[in-house]
This record gives C-alpha cells, sequence and structure tokens, in this order.
C-alpha cells in the first residue's frame, strides 16, 4: 500500500504559478468561454428585432449571464482542489476516473439546481432570464433539450479544472522534492563539519603540542587561528548563505594554519575581487576541494611540494583553482580522489545551490593535480 505523502508547509510552496494559472483558467474559460456559449444560446431564444438590438450593444451586454457562467462552474472547485489531489497523492488512478465521472454528474446538476434558485432573484431581461431558469436547467438536469451541448461543456469542464488540479499537484511535488533535496544537503553538511572537527582537533592540536614543546611564539598565533577555524564551523556554517568574504576570510585562515604546520612547503591562498560586490555562498563550498588538496598533496614529505589556490570574483562569476603536487605512488588502500565524501558533497551541493550555472573540472597533469570550479551567479 503507498503511503500518501502529506502535504508541504505553506511557507514551501513559494511558487505562485498555480495560483496564476488557476486564475487565468477561471477568466479565460468560465468568464470568456462559457459566456459565449451560454450568449449564444440566449441569443437563439431571441427574436430577430432583439438579435439586431444586441448587434449594437457593448462588448459584453450581459454580464448578469457572465456571472451565471461562473456560479455554473462552482461545482468543480471541491473537485480539483480536493478530490483529484488526494487521490493523487495516494496514486488511486483508478478511483479518481471513477469518482470523477461520478461526482461531474451529479455534482453540475446540484450546482445548476442551486444556481437556479439563486438567480431568480437577479433582475434580468426576459429572454435571459428565460434561458438560465428554464431552458439551461432543464437541459442538464432531465436531460432534454441542449443536453448533447451540456455534456460537451460538462467534459470540458473536468478537463481544463483537472489541468489546474494536476499543476498544483506537480508543483506541490516539485517544492517537496527541492524541500527534501536541501534537508539532505543540510545534512550532507552536518556530516561535512563532523568530519572537519576532529580532523582539525587531531592534526592541530598535536601540531600546538609540538610547537609548545619548543617553546615556539607561533603557538599563540597557532591557537588563534584554530579557534576562529572552529568559530566558524560551529556557528556560521549553519547559515543557509553566508557572506563571501567572510567565507574567503576561512579559507586565509585554514591555508595560514596549514602553511604553519608545513612551513618549508609552498601553500598559498589568493583572493581577489571578492570585496566590493557584496555576494553570498553556501558556507564551505570550496572547502571539500581544499581538503582533498591537503589531504592528497606531496608537500606532507617533501619540502619542494606546494599547494597553490586562487579564487577570482568578478560580476556575475566566481572562480576558484587549486593545484597540488601528487604523490608519485599513492598507497593501494589511500581513497580514490573522484569517490570521496566531500567530492560527492560539493557535486550534490552544487546542483541544488548552482543548477546549471557551474562548471567543476578535476585534472591530472604532469605530477599535478587541479580542480577548478567556476561558478555563474
Amino acid at each position: 500500500m503507498q503511503t500518501p505523502s502529506p502535504p508541504l508547509p505553506a511557507a514551501d510552496r513559494s511558487s505562485r504559478f498555480p495560483l496564476v494559472f488557476e486564475g487565468i483558467v477561471w477568466v479565460l474559460y468560465a468568464g470568456l468561454y462559457k459566456y459565449s456559449i451560454f450568449m449564444q444560446e440566449a441569443i437563439s431564444l431571441m427574436s430577430l428585432t432583439e438579435r439586431d438590438n444586441l448587434r449594437y450593444s457593448h462588448l459584453f451586454p450581459y454580464p448578469q449571464l457572465m456571472l451565471f457562467a461562473g456560479v455554473a462552474t462552482l461545482y468543480i472547485v471541491p473537485y480539483y482542489r480536493g478530490l483529484l489531489p488526494w487521490l493523487l497523492r495516494r496514486r488511486r488512478y483508478v478511483l479518481l476516473g471513477i469518482g470523477a465521472v461520478l461526482y461531474a454528474w451529479w455534482g453540475i446538476k446540484l450546482n445548476l439546481t442551486l444556481a437556479h434558485d439563486l438567480f431568480q432573484y437577479i433582475p434580468s431581461p426576459p429572454r435571459l432570464a428565460a434561458y438560465y431558469h428554464q431552458s439551461y436547467l432543464e437541459a442538464v438536469v432531465t436531460l432534454a433539450g441542449r443536453a448533447q451541448r451540456h455534456i460537451t461543456l460538462l467534459f470540458t469542464d473536468m478537463l481544463a479544472f483537472s489541468c489546474v488540479g494536476f499543476v498544483r499537484v506537480a508543483f506541490e511535488q516539485e517544492a517537496r522534492r527541492r524541500h527534501i533535496e536541501k534537508e539532505h544537503a543540510a545534512l550532507q553538511l552536518e556530516q561535512l563539519k563532523a568530519q572537519l572537527q576532529p580532523h582539525f582537533l587531531f592534526n592541530t592540536l598535536n601540531s600546538i603540542y609540538g610547537l609548545s614543546l619548543a617553546g615556539s611564539p607561533e603557538t599563540p598565533r597557532f591557537i588563534l587561528l584554530l579557534s576562529e577555524l572552529m568559530r566558524y564551523v560551529l556557528y556560521d556554517s549553519g547559515k543557509e548563505y553566508i557572506e563571501l568574504p567572510h567565507e574567503v576570510a576561512f579559507l586565509e585562515n585554514y591555508f595560514e594554519l596549514e602553511q604553519r604546520k608545513y612551513e618549508s612547503a609552498s601553500i598559498r591562498f589568493t583572493a581577489t575581487g571578492t570585496e566590493p560586490f557584496g555576494r553570498q555562498v553556501p558556507p564551505l563550498l570550496w572547502l571539500p576541494l581544499v581538503e582533498n588538496s591537503f589531504k592528497h598533496g606531496r608537500h606532507h614529505f617533501s619540502d619542494e611540494a606546494s599547494v597553490e589556490a586562487t579564487l577570482t570574483a568578478t560580476p556575475g562569476t566566481l572562480h576558484f583553482v587549486i593545484e597540488n603536487d601528487m604523490l608519485p605512488t599513492p598507497p593501494p588502500t589511500s581513497p580514490r580522489r573522484s569517490g570521496g565524501i566531500g567530492l560527492e558533497n560539493i557535486r550534490r551541493r552544487l546542483q541544488l545551490y548552482y543548477p546549471g550555472a557551474h562548471q567543476l573540472h578535476l585534472s591530472e597533469h604532469a605530477g599535478r593535480y587541479r580542480a577548478e570550479l567556476i561558478l555563474h551567479a
């Protein structure tokens, strides 16, 4: 048995297109199309003289008939706003077809009976009053007179407003999918932060311990950098977006921390054009690429190795590049770069935050590993 999907909270249904589309259908279909059909039938009851007089009147001579067309269509609202979405969410398609036929067949009769009683109290020209007081009501309720025309209208009612119902359900499902993706991305970010914290604490505390034993004057600066990094990871990165300068400051501190750990190696990070534009980015967006380079870089074993990164911000584009010297023969148990959790994390987050507006290129050449990420925002 299929478990129905719960409707999203109102705050998650951000798109207004279904509501706009519904209004357009009501105006064009019920307000104009059905009005024109009813108008033609009302004219057929008029004499030649009345038709000639009507020909020179304004564009919509009988606004009461337009109101009648709207009231005569109200029966469909519970169907496309209630019955159809309820059965679609439960995937009861056969029951939906049967229920739609039964609902429409009896719903329109009840609705028109109520409309007939209501419009008895609305002032109307005699011929028009005769139309929706007698002719139209009898044609639908007793299937006499113009029954074929009204069955056709019944079919078009169902077709037009079923489209409205399907659009509403489709947008609701899309909003739910994006909501789940965001929750999943948030969980992945928490997982990344959970991985990052012990990594920092283990490696950096070991370095601080070594500096303290040697009585190095760099120890206070080392502790301050670690404090700033952990504060950002624990608090600031909990936001959906962060200001670009804050993310840049985090990367600068991270690179400085690594440089102090491997003083003989060349570890550099350069950011240009990141201040004036006031941009925001997802927190820790570039961290998996940086972590990947630091984890697999040759600077762990060679003073001549390097890790170099640049971030260039121009109007409409963020261009990040990081390169590192590779280990000549990685251990067989070493995880492959392309399959790590961090790289999978950044790919999913890019699909979520920058769909169709990013390029991620990973390459290896002449003993150097290069990761390039271009964002269009």
